[in-house]
């Protein structure tokens, strides 16, 4: 390893190992020794040693022959392939070079149990075969050797050789391969036409895949043999027959076999698809049956997606336009089946047959879209119906004119009409197909221009009652305008425009609905239902998370001042009979336009970080005050979620101090005594989880407040369910799409902090509060990562046990969820507990509650994983019938 050796030393060293020392004669650790001397010669002589020419070569050769040692055949594979990949002159040594390495072909090595050096049979496979694959010059040599032990009856054997194959023709050539392509497709063939193995088969198709793409490369001379004609010549005459065959067993076999051989190359594709694609045609039109026809199908659809892979072919040369007119005949005879399975595959290739740009001509385009209305509309299956409604989505950018003026044309028709004579029910299921297939079309910036005002005018009907389902019918349109929104978010364009269509408008027959709540009852009264209002949370949110700082400041001006001062200028059909005041009035005349605060929640805990929300102090206080003090729990609710959302999102400073502090002397009085404890509790969790996903340190004060309510004998109950909304996701605020304040390992941190005090105030806790602990407890764990998890397993088995027993079914429910994964991830732990884990499991699977009964047999079946002998003797005891409870869910 010397740097200032002397020139010509090194290979003086060199020239005295390879003339006087028997290497193969000397302990491993001294041959390790000398290969690590010829490696470290290699990295910092080259030169010198190259100047040795083909010596070098037959000196290693000689050093090398004969290893058997698994860690010095890692770096003998290593200096191999150094010397064919840094041209080191290999003179008349190429077959001596091959055989020394390929007599390890294929490796046959089991490490010993506890080794410590770690070598795996995958090492020296990935090691072998890099020296194998590195040059042409082995082909004549290697090519025989894959073909016979491909022929082997040892599986290993077969996937080595097909994989050491595959990488071969990456660096092969025409003249390596011409000699042994008709034994290498034999081979090939047999792999897929006989095997039992999904293993080989997949490799097989791989390998003839890199076969066939190799010869795709080579470049022809002007009198040289086009090889790739005539191997997939040989490939047709071999396969295409059985295509036609009256049983149809190896039609499968042959067309993976065409299908892997085409996706090689676009020249391969056309060869191959010019040839099968017009006689599986003409083989769907001779079985009437369907099973068969969607077999044929299937393969049709995997040759159409190659031509898709392999991109637009010119004009002229597609080899699908010959046989255009039969093609679109197929498959729209397919989705016009009465059987479902050939429907749905027809759905699928009228996906991939729609998406080959110039093959269709605008009546075929028209058509297409006509074959999806129907299905959309007036198919009962609803697997083929959601199918047609993605392939919709997918084809409505490229023919953009033809879906709006159809497909869209059609929907908003069939929303504006309801026969009389339909049950409600199935007006109700109609109405939910056509709204989710505007969303699922939306996918094009002109149709959801389109889109938009026709949804917007279905819940303006829906506000005056004039759809069926009432609320549950503004659930569907929101839902659908949710979708819309995500897919707008992708192109700035139509995300602004979405935003200032559907935004104001929300807003605008919302308040509407608040205000008029009491004047007219009937009237907007379903907007503001809690099931409404939820549903159009994800609408608005989805349409503000991804504006630019600069439109979002200029909408957040006009929505924040609606709320504080009822600036009603920006909403459309701006004629309100009164002002709009919800922080104003506390009292009942504004208790639905309070309702609307979970609207402004929506909007502002949407907004990037760096948006800035006019007068946010006033506003943070009146959130403030009026999640404390509102009487209707789901205001409550919404009001303190969007002071959470808001101080998470708060740039640190005194200000973010003195805010916290208010609201922490505004919380304590509350949650000590009155009519609003529940409400300051929920503030509470609020904050807390806002605090603990920034690591702000008043998080563990919030934390110790908690924990001390745990024993409060009206809140401890609540305090427990809180701990899941400290560690869950939440949808609507306080996560990452929300661009809220989340560090990473938060849960981790949480517990640390927590579960030892949670252990220990359930040791001391009286009976009739151990529950709330335990509830508290299996919350945190059943969020925590699973590696966490386990490691602090063997602490905390025993508290889970217990709470296996506590009669909440919260509890016992999240406990279940808990275990499950850690019978999988943890077994030697586990192991020691199986009796307990078994009795505690057939207990649970006589509850009346019917998701316990299915956590608890979901745990028994996972504790089948463990080894035979530590679950046979609970054997007798999980076989006893058992009498089934009622279920009461």
């Amino acid at each position: 390893m010397c740097e200032v050796l002397a020139p010509g030393l090194a290979v003086s060293v060199l020239r005295a190992v390879f003339q006087e020392v028997h290497v193969q004669s000397l302990l491993q650790l001294d041959r390790h020794t000398v290969y690590s001397i010829i490696r470290n010669f290699m990295r910092t002589r080259e030169e010198e040693l190259k100047g040795l020419g083909a010596d070098f070569t037959f000196g290693f050769i000689q050093v090398m022959d004969g290893e058997k040692d698994p860690r010095n055949l890692l770096v003998a594979f290593q200096i191999v392939r150094d010397l064919i990949v840094q041209e080191y002159t290999l003179g008349p040594f190429v077959e001596e070079l091959f055989e020394v390495t390929s007599c390890y072909f294929p490796i046959d090595f089991t490490p010993p149990p506890n080794d410590p050096h770690g070598i795996q049979r995958e090492d020296l496979i990935v090691g072998l075969r890099s020296v194998l694959a590195s040059t042409p010059l082995f082909a004549e040599f290697l090519l025989p050797l894959l073909i016979e032990k491909m022929d082997s009856d040892l599986q290993s054997a077969k996937l080595d050789s097909l994989q050491t194959l595959r990488a071969c023709c990456a660096v092969y050539g025409q003249r390596e391969l011409k000699e042994f392509l008709p034994s290498l497709w034999s081979s090939l063939r047999r792999e897929v036409f006989q095997t039992a193995s999904e293993k080989v088969e997949a490799e097989g198709l791989s390998a003839l895949q890199a076969l066939s793409a190799c010869l795709s490369r080579s470049v022809l001379s002007s009198d040289g043999e086009d090889l790739l004609d005539s191997f997939l010549t040989s490939l047709l005459q071999d396969c295409r027959h059985h295509l036609c065959e009256p049983d149809m067993k190896l039609v499968w076999p042959s067309a993976k076999l065409l299908q892997a051989a085409a996706g090689a190359s676009r020249r391969a594709g056309h060869q191959i698809s010019a040839s099968v694609v017009p006689l599986l045609l003409e083989q769907y039109n001779q079985h009437p049956q369907s099973s068969q026809r969607r077999t044929i199908l299937e393969m049709l659809l995997g040759f159409l997606e190659l031509q898709q892979k392999h991109g637009p072919e010119e004009a002229d040369d597609n080899p699908l336009l010959g046989s255009k007119a039969t093609l679109c005949s197929v498959v729209f005879s397919a989705v016009t089946d009465p059987s479902v399975q050939l429907q749905l595959v027809g759905i699928r290739t009228l996906a991939v047959l729609g998406a080959l740009r110039g093959l269709l001509n605008p009546a075929d385009v028209e058509l297409l879209v006509d074959h999806l209305t129907r299905l959309i509309l007036h198919e009962e299956d609803s697997k083929s119906c959601e199918a047609a409604m993605e392939v919709a989505g997918a084809l409505a950018p490229l023919y953009p004119e033809a879906f709006s003026g159809r497909l869209v044309q059609v929907l908003s028709e069939e929303l504006q009409t309801a026969p009389q004579e339909e049950p409600l029910q199935s007006q109700h299921s109609r109405w939910r197909r056509c709204l989710q297939a505007l969303a699922a079309v939306s996918t094009h910036s002109g149709i959801v221009r389109d889109t938009v005002p026709v949804l917007l005018q279905c819940l303006r009907r829906a506000q005056k009652g004039n759809v069926p389902s009432g609320a549950h019918s503004v659930v569907s349109i929101c839902q659908s305008l949710q979708r819309v929104a995500v897919q707008c978010q992708q192109d700035p364009g139509s995300g602004w425009y979405f935003h200032q269509a559907v935004v104001p408008c929300l807003l605008g027959l919302a308040v509407q609905a608040g205000m008029q709540e009491n004047s007219s009852p009937a009237l907007g009264k379903v907007l503001l239902e809690e099931e409404a209002l939820t549903a159009m949370v994800p609408v608005i949110s989805a349409a503000c998370t991804h504006l630019s700082p600069e439109l979002a400041a200029q909408s957040a001006s006009h929505v924040v001042l609606l709320f504080l001062d009822g600036e009603l200028a920006f909403l459309p059909d701006n004629s309100f009979p009164r002002s709009f005041q919800p922080f104003q009035n506390r009292q009942c005349p504004a208790l639905a336009q309070r309702r609307l605060v979970s609207l402004l929640m929506a909007f502002v805990c949407s907004l990037p970080r760096n948006v800035p929300i006019p007068q946010l102090d006033r506003l943070l206080h009146e959130l403030l005050a009026l999640s404390c003090s509102c009487d209707c729990p789901f205001t409550a609710t919404a009001a303190a979620k969007c002071f959470a959302g808001l101080v998470n999102k708060h740039p640190p400073g005194s200000q973010l101090d003195e805010l916290l502090e208010a609201a922490v002397n505004r919380l304590e009085p509350d949650l000590a005594e009155g009519p609003h404890r529940h409400q300051a509790l929920a503030l509470l969790l609020w904050v807390t989880k806002a605090l603990l996903l920034r690591y702000h340190p008043l998080s563990a004060r919030l934390t110790d407040k908690l924990l001390a309510l745990l024993g409060d004998v009206a809140l401890g109950p609540a305090v427990g369910d809180g701990f899941s909304l400290l560690m869950a996701d939440s949808p609507d605020v306080l996560c990452k799409s929300c661009h809220a304040d989340v560090r990473l390992m938060f849960r981790q941190r949480f517990f640390t902090e927590s579960v030892p005090r949670l252990v220990k105030g359930f040791h001391a806790a009286a009976p009739d509060a151990k529950a709330n602990y335990l509830k508290g407890l299996s919350h945190v764990l059943s969020h925590l990562p699973k590696p966490v998890l386990v490691t602090e397993l063997p602490t905390l088995l025993s508290l889970l046990l217990e709470a296996l027993s506590c009669p909440d079914c919260v509890v016992q429910l999240s406990t279940l969820r808990c275990l499950q994964p850690l019978l999988h991830d943890a077994p030697d732990v586990m192991s020691l507990h199986v009796d307990t884990l078994v009795s505690k499991f057939l207990s649970l699977t006589e509850s009346p509650a019917m998701v316990i009964r299915i956590a608890a047999l979901q745990c028994l079946h996972a504790l089948t994983h463990l080894p035979p002998p530590v679950v046979s003797p609970g054997e007798p005891r999980q076989v006893r019938p058992h009498p089934v409870p009622p279920c009461t869910d």
